[in-house]
């Protein structure tokens, strides 16, 4: 039934991309017989160099098909893919990085980011969700910075830090390490009371009984805080490069539209989207494993 059911959505899903992909091709599909441009002697320097910013050859000829906007079409959008694909490490200067070097740069920044949070968050939550006292006193703390843009945090990181790479993972950090540490909280605060005073009966250590009885209980919990924190600090590293700037996918995004190509930002939208999409599947993996049954 599962398997039935598995096929029939991804059935639904390859049609649905199917229509999507003709709206578009429909939206942007050229219009016979006008005018594209004009041919490069009859132009201005000014509208040659616009012409190669907008992707377009400044020879071509007379009456050939323009299209209804600037947008690429899904063809145009299929060459960049395969043009960025055929080599991702390219490295030509500061401002011309291949797509899997932008990654490398956003997905170490977002590891040094998110390992610095998880150092933080799993200890203290332990020590939250353990102590009643604790937990009051942090509490305040807690609710006041949780909700704060990670854009209103950048610009305090640049002054004080003075370093744009490490101020984007400053951000990172103190984005995500608020939901590690509620469901941390939470989930060693919600371990069963049968299974701590049998620990309590038996004279367990308190590192003891942190590993082998509350960890283990709190396991499926923690990864969902974990998860939902790798989702704010992969949303947040675009954010930051794009004000930052020098390398990473956000970077690269704002570059691309700096240089009015559009295929390309479409291109890395989609890379965004497909890296944010593998990494909430691995940590659902990790929480999927150590969730036990009844």
């Amino acid at each position: 039934m599962s398997a039935n059911l598995n096929v029939k959505a991804g059935l639904l899903s390859a049609l649905l991309l199917l229509v999507l992909l003709g709206l578009w091709q429909i939206a942007t599909q050229p219009t016979g017989g006008a005018v594209a441009a004009a041919p490069a002697a009859s132009m201005t320097p000014e509208q040659i160099e616009y012409a190669r910013l907008m992707g377009k050859d400044p020879g071509q000829a007379a009456g050939a098909a323009v299209g209804k906007s600037g947008f690429p079409t899904p063809a145009q959008l299929g060459s960049k893919v395969l043009d960025h694909l055929s080599r991702p490490f390219y490295d030509n200067g500061p401002n011309d990085k291949g797509i899997g070097l932008q990654l490398a740069y956003s997905l170490g920044r977002v590891a040094l980011g998110f390992g610095l949070a998880m150092a933080v968050a799993i200890p203290l939550g332990f020590l939250i969700g353990m102590s009643p006292l604790v937990y009051r006193a942090l509490d305040p703390f807690i609710q006041v910075l949780k909700p704060i843009s990670p854009l209103a945090w950048m610009p305090l990181a640049l002054y004080t830090i003075k370093d744009s790479s490490i101020s984007g993972i400053f951000v990172i950090f103190i984005c995500s390490v608020w939901p590690m540490l509620i469901n941390t909280a939470f989930g060693v605060a919600g371990v069963r009371r049968e299974w701590l005073n049998v620990a309590r009966t038996l004279e367990v250590s308190p590192l003891r009984k942190a590993f082998q009885v509350i960890l283990p209980a709190a396991a499926p919990t923690i990864l969902t805080g974990m998860r939902i924190s790798m989702g704010i600090a992969w949303l947040v590293i675009v954010a930051a490069e794009m004000l930052v700037g020098g390398t990473g996918i956000g970077y690269f995004v704002w570059n691309e539209w700096n240089n009015l190509s559009l295929a390309n930002v479409i291109f890395a939208i989609l890379v965004i989207g497909i890296v944010g999409m593998l990494l909430d599947l691995l940590f659902a993996r990790a929480q999927k494993a150590v969730t036990y049954v009844d």
